[in-house]
């Protein structure tokens, strides 16, 4: 998922903003949906979307912050949640280095 957010800890950042990336992985039980073909039996990713750019709208100095917050909306969300894997990107952050981007990993299980 590709977002323009606003967050980092200059004020800079926070005004004009960047380029920002997450890479998600949801564990789920899915049994149901493989069987019924039914959309209300297994995790909707447009849904799932919905939340991460719900928070990612939301300013914040640190990316670490941001993905904890997304991990803990999902949850909320979809209770039935095995697992979260995600990776928050920021692109080309500007502190004067020749960088792709930088990037938090957070993974929770729920089992």
């Amino acid at each position: 998922m590709k977002f323009y957010a606003y967050h980092g800890v200059m004020p800079q950042e926070r005004k004009v903003g960047n380029h920002f990336q997450v890479d998600l992985t949801v564990t789920a039980p899915l049994q149901k949906a493989v069987l019924s073909d039914d959309l209300t039996d297994t995790l909707n990713y447009a849904a799932l979307y919905a939340v991460v750019a719900e928070e990612m709208s939301k300013p914040s100095l640190l990316i670490e912050h941001v993905a904890g917050r997304i991990l803990k909306a999902l949850k909320h969300q979809f209770p039935g949640i095995e697992a979260i894997d995600l990776e928050l990107a920021k692109l080309n952050p500007p502190f004067g280095g020749d960088l792709i981007s930088a990037s938090v990993l957070l993974s929770e299980s729920y089992n």
